[in-house]
C-alpha cells in the first residue's frame, strides 16, 4: 500500500508557482519579499515552507484573515501603570 506525501517544504519552483510566478520573476523578487517578511529558504535545503507562505499572504490582509494579523508589541509602560493602578484599587 502506498500513501501520497505532499510536502511541506518545496523547491523555488514550486514556492513561485505558489504566489503565481514564474521561477525567473520569483528569485528577482525573493530579496524585496524577504524585505517584507516573506518566510527565508530553510538554510540547509533551500526549500520554501508551503505554510509560512500562506501565513505570510493571509497576513497581508488582516481585514480579511484577522487570525493571521502578527500581535502588535504593547507599551510596558502603560501594562505596568495599569497593573500597579489596579494593585492600588485591591489593596485599598
Amino acid at each position: 500500500m502506498r500513501f501520497r506525501v505532499n510536502p511541506r517544504d518545496v523547491s523555488l519552483e514550486a514556492a513561485a508557482r505558489r504566489l503565481g510566478m514564474s521561477p525567473k520573476a520569483f528569485e528577482e523578487a525573493l530579496p524585496n519579499l524577504i524585505a517584507r517578511g516573506f518566510p527565508k529558504p530553510d538554510p540547509d535545503t533551500g526549500n520554501h515552507d508551503l505554510d509560512a507562505i500562506d501565513r505570510w499572504c493571509d497576513a497581508r490582509h488582516p481585514h480579511l484573515f484577522p487570525m493571521s494579523a502578527p500581535i502588535a508589541a504593547r507599551d510596558a509602560s502603560s501594562i505596568v501603570k495599569d497593573r500597579l493602578a489596579a494593585m492600588k484599587v485591591s489593596n485599598g
